[in-house]
């Protein structure tokens, strides 16, 4: 199963004062009060006046992101941060290969970043994502990591945002239909099975 994401995320209220007045702006809402923006084409135009460009090389620490971000991209972020912190975020995996790549600005500058992985093989709290979304203030929960925690999982690409956003949804609406199913597949069974093992929304 493939899982890819090119988004900004911050403060919802951050995020939507931003982006008011942008017509191709779809923020999308996750837990603990933060949002994210995925990051189109079209977003990046009205944002710079200029299409984006797109590395070609393969991911690496020296070309973490699929994404250039440009120079009057980066002005954009740093702007945006001088009202708290403020996360461009990209993941790409299918097939169980792939990698993550996160920067963090905060108060006009780049404060954290870019990291990156393609291996993800130390602890949870280190892997770029999860440690960009601490650097933003994201506090521990009942999920497996921060990137579970807000809800990163439960879009898959870009288009799913685009809509999750376009139709008000939360994070938590998606969870309460996966319990749904889960209870009435338990139901159907009547003898449900001991618990399978915790997905990793997307990432190997």
């Amino acid at each position: 199963m493939s899982y890819q994401l090119s988004a900004v995320v911050a403060d919802a209220d951050l995020l939507r004062e931003a982006t008011a007045d942008l017509d191709h702006a779809v923020v999308g809402e996750l837990r603990q009060d933060f949002a994210l923006l995925p990051v189109t084409p079209q977003v990046v135009e009205e944002l710079t006046g200029a299409l984006p460009d797109f590395s070609v090389v393969e991911r690496s620490a020296g070309d973490p992101f699929h994404l250039v971000l440009s120079t009057a991209l980066t002005e954009v972020l740093a702007r945006w941060s001088r009202r708290g912190p403020v996360a461009y975020l990209e993941a790409e995996f299918a097939g169980g290969a792939g990698y993550q790549a996160a920067a963090v600005w905060l108060g006009g500058d780049r404060s954290w970043g870019p990291r990156f992985d393609a291996t993800l093989d130390g602890p949870r709290e280190g892997w770029p994502i999860n440690a960009a979304l601490a650097e933003l203030g994201a506090e521990p929960g009942p999920w497996i990591d921060a990137f579970a925690e807000l809800g990163l999982h439960v879009e898959r690409n870009t288009d799913g945002w685009l809509t999750h956003g376009r139709r008000r949804l939360t994070a938590d609406y998606w969870d309460e239909l996966a319990e749904e199913w889960e209870l009435g597949q338990s139901s159907a069974r009547q003898q449900p099975d001991g618990p399978g093992p915790v997905g990793d929304w997307g990432i190997p």
